[in-house]
């Protein structure tokens, strides 16, 4: 397996200023950063690629929907810039030499609708994933769809609706990215989240309970890894974490308080218990 951080613990927009970061996140133990990415067309390329190649480390990209956009939409021209939207944010993936683009990519974060989800959205986000399925493929890039809670979407919230909604989708380039934060708050036993999401896991965001530093809360951290090790999982264990500094995020993700001494200890500190974990 891979170890990797998600840099929104030090910055939601990475360009060329964030390269000093790659060093230190190397030198901590890290296989690769996780870049968020919005707009594929603004993202700094160019200067991530020198910086991976000065480290010697891989990356995995992130991603939401921005701009109001969504796959869910009852508009049809809403649904179609979505669309675009992806294919821009994968075809920039690729150039950046990643293999996996994560994220709750089918509706914005936070956007709830004050009612269950209905049928027809389930169809369009289902339609919209097997549109892009041969555009992931020609690019060599896996899409790991991830279910949030119930606080932050409506739509994609359980284990069993993520293996489904992958199950309909039909394309071997649309899993899941299971996340140990979102699962302590829907799933019954995190460990059996997994066993039910294996056959489409693709990417794993190693989380505390809190976003804290993982290993310093509740997450069943040793069942955890007995289901990883059990459905034979070999790919990227990628904390998440968030900045406090950076406002953009802290309301999105409702850090109202510090999760660490320094929110780079969330990382620094918990590759440790990882490597611990897996060894």
């Amino acid at each position: 397996m891979k170890f990797g951080v998600n840099l929104l613990i030090w910055t939601a927009n990475f360009d060329e200023s964030h390269l000093p970061l790659l060093p230190r996140i190397r030198a901590a133990g890290f296989d690769g950063v996780e870049v968020p990415m919005y707009r594929g067309r603004e993202f700094a390329v160019a200067a991530l690629l020198r910086g991976l190649a000065n480290t010697g480390m891989e990356c995995t990209i992130c991603s939401v929907l921005v701009d109001g956009l969504s796959l869910i939409s009852d508009d049809a021209s809403i649904r179609a810039s979505a669309v675009e939207q992806l294919r821009e944010n994968i075809a920039a993936t690729a150039e950046a030499g990643a293999k996996i683009i994560a994220g709750p990519m089918y509706a914005p974060v936070g956007y709830l609708a004050g009612r269950r989800r209905t049928p027809d959205e389930w169809k369009r986000a289902v339609d919209c994933w097997q549109q892009l399925g041969p555009w992931l493929a020609q690019h060599d890039v896996t899409a790991a769809i991830e279910p949030l809670n119930r606080f932050e979407t409506y739509f994609l919230n359980t284990a069993e609706d993520s293996a489904r909604f992958c199950d309909e989708v039909g394309h071997p380039n649309v899993g899941i990215l299971f996340d140990t934060f979102h699962a302590n708050i829907e799933e019954k036993n995190i460990a059996d989240g997994y066993r039910v999401v294996a056959p489409h896991l693709k990417h794993v965001h190693t989380c505390e309970n809190d976003r804290g530093t993982p290993g310093s809360g509740h997450v069943e951290w040793v069942e955890v890894f007995k289901a990883i090790n059990e459905i034979g999982y070999n790919g990227w264990l990628t904390i998440e974490s968030f900045g406090s500094n950076l406002p953009e995020i802290v309301a999105a993700a409702a850090i109202w308080r510090d999760l660490a001494a320094t929110p780079e200890a969330v990382a620094f500190d918990g590759i440790d218990f990882l490597k611990r974990m897996t060894a």
